[in-house]
């Protein structure tokens, strides 16, 4: 019985589900697939009889996954991921020495952590470092289907990511308040002088930003804030050229502070910038990424 459910499932519906449960509309998975809206509906509707459920329910325009659709999109997942994988290791001969180590940076992450991070690596005759910067959302995508081999990100991962992932913190960074020289002023005392500061902070997506936030309120303090900055290396060179104060990782502006073109004012106490390396679980990995998550460093 058994042998014949698996004669009679089609991995081209299986193929055409997966695309549709991603875009989770008809016409957008058809121009993805470059086939006609009928003939996706018929591959959805002969796999749909395969497995005797109904995977997708329709809501207005769009369609979403029934509780069998969200099980089946799982095993979707796993599936070509591992076909990915199968393709990616074929293609790298026997596996043991792949040349190249395909690295993708959270676009908000800093680059001087970067740096300090794959110094080590730049250089390296026997690797060849790939390095990309993107959303964690689509940096998880590439990850998926074998295009990534790591990624560097100042979030974690959540556990109900459909692929199996390793998330491990790599580093902790303090932050702080920056601004230029105080001379001839005096020093700047927190939490006292903080209400009266013009800020440059980074976003509400940020994870420090949300704790700041946090200590903020239990200070009962009320922010003067001048700019709120996503990208981190827009966020320093606002530190440095505008003559504000800014609330930074310290290793964001490790360079300035060293330069004396910044001073830190002060640490902020109990806030921290977590940084993770995120890799697959795979059956297979690259001696590439085995030779830099066993260094000091990671």
């Amino acid at each position: 019985m058994r042998t014949e459910i698996l004669r009679r499932l089609n991995f081209r519906h299986l193929h055409y589900f997966w695309i549709v449960a991603k875009e989770e509309h008809l016409t957008r998975a058809a121009e993805s697939l470059h086939v006609s809206q009928s003939a996706v509906s018929a591959q959805i509707r002969q796999l749909e009889t395969v497995l005797g459920h109904d995977l997708f329910v329709r809501d207005g325009r769009a369609l979403r996954l029934t509780e069998v659709g969200t099980l089946v999109l799982g095993y979707a997942e796993s599936i070509f991921s591992l076909g990915a994988e199968l393709m990616e290791t074929v293609r790298g001969g026997d596996g043991q020495d792949m040349p190249a180590l395909r690295v993708g940076a959270v676009a908000t992450l800093s680059r001087n952590f970067q740096q300090n991070l794959l110094r080590p690596l730049i250089g390296d005759e026997h690797l060849r470092l790939v390095l990309e910067s993107a959303s964690l959302t689509e940096l998880l995508e590439r990850l998926r289907v074998h295009k990534l081999d790591l990624i560097l990100s100042n979030r974690p991962v959540t556990a109900d990511d459909p692929l199996p992932l390793r998330c491990r913190r790599i580093a902790r960074q303090t932050v702080c308040l920056v601004g230029p020289s105080r001379r001839g002023r005096k020093r700047f005392r927190f939490p006292e002088d903080l209400a009266d500061t013009a800020l440059l902070l980074p976003g509400h997506n940020s994870d420090i930003r949300n704790q700041f936030d946090l200590l903020c309120e239990n200070l009962g303090l009320e922010p003067r804030i001048s700019a709120e900055v996503d990208d981190m290396a827009m966020l320093r060179l606002l530190a440095r050229d505008s003559g504000s104060v800014a609330m930074v990782p310290e290793v964001v502006v490790q360079d300035e502070l060293a330069q004396g073109i910044l001073r830190k004012y002060c640490e902020l106490p109990d806030i921290h910038e977590n940084f993770y390396a995120i890799t697959a679980r795979r059956h297979f990995q690259s001696a590439a990424l085995k030779a830099v998550m066993e260094r000091d460093n990671f």
